[in-house]
């Protein structure tokens, strides 16, 4: 393939030879006189001929020049279609959001509206999904997950820290009278096993009684404690709904906090860059709305 000269260099070109001065397209380039002129220069060096001749007050390019210039002009077009192109994709095609399920089943619905009604909700895709998608291989932009954020070369933004509390249905609740952490030894547990009760069990100086049933899903979880199965330890933001509907109560206003956290992550080299800033202000706006 033959080696093109540089790309300013062919702008110059283009121009001085539609405006007939190196002033002029100095001005048009936002650049000085004599840097227009020494492009020309290097041009002419690197082709081997001579691209313009003085007439007077006007440089005119050669005929070769004028042809040359001509198809510079029409490259460049190309190339102006073809960006003006991309940005139109970045600003119509879908916005894809990897969204952790949890998440996607008791925290978003409820807000899906008002995101709706928001410039930031204009053609947004959600998938809810278990794992972190790979953003170069998936068509994914933004990917919203629970964990420590520690994916390399990510940006990431906060959403939700995790604050753990117990809770049951409201019948169940009322049956076994709990007054303190140390009424829940005696209660029905549900448990999960990203969540053990060991943990909220020590931060107030007791040990775990064991038993109950076993979850792997948290939505199933949360549903068999709806039920009136037995005690759940939740994350906060993720019975919101159940509690202000009376489906579920805070059975006692002991909550722990850990460091995992739902957070959102994207690549900074994503064109529809200005888009997902607008959903992560969104998002964290309507997060602040869920913290304690």
């Amino acid at each position: 393939m033959t080696r093109l000269p540089p790309f300013f260099a062919l702008r110059a070109l283009a121009a001085a030879a539609r405006r007939r001065s190196y002033s002029r397209a100095a001005e048009e380039l936002a650049v000085t006189h004599g840097a227009v002129s020494q492009q020309i220069r290097k041009l002419e060096a690197e082709l081997g001929a001579r691209l313009f001749v003085r007439q007077g007050n006007a440089m005119v390019p050669t005929p070769a020049a004028e042809r040359l210039a001509r198809e510079v002009e029409r490259a460049m077009g190309v190339l102006q279609a073809g960006v003006a192109a991309f940005r139109d994709a970045a600003d119509h095609d879908p916005l894809v959001v990897s969204l952790d399920p949890q998440l996607a089943a008791r925290w978003l619905p409820a807000r899906l509206p008002r995101l709706m009604s928001e410039p930031a909700g204009a053609n947004v895709d959600f998938i809810a999904e278990e794992r972190m998608a790979d953003f170069v291989t998936d068509g994914v932009d933004v990917g919203v997950r629970y964990g420590l954020a520690q994916e390399p070369g990510l940006e990431k933004a906060l959403l939700l820290h995790e604050r753990l509390f117990p809770v049951a249905s409201p019948t169940l609740a009322a049956a076994h009278d709990i007054q303190s952490p140390e009424d829940l030894l005696k209660a029905p547990l549900l448990r999960s096993r990203h969540r053990p009760w060991k943990v909220w069990f020590s931060a107030f100086g007791l040990e775990d009684p064991g038993g109950g049933l076993e979850f792997e899903d948290s939505i199933m979880l949360l549903e068999s404690a709806i039920q009136g199965m037995g005690v759940a330890l939740a994350r906060g933001a993720l019975v919101e709904q159940d509690l202000a509907n009376g489906r579920l109560v805070q059975v006692l206003p002991h909550a722990i906090n850990n460091e995992f956290a739902f957070y959102m992550a994207w690549r900074g080299d994503n064109p529809k860059l200005h888009r997902i800033h607008a959903l992560r202000d969104w998002l964290t706006a309507e997060a602040a709305r869920s913290q304690p």
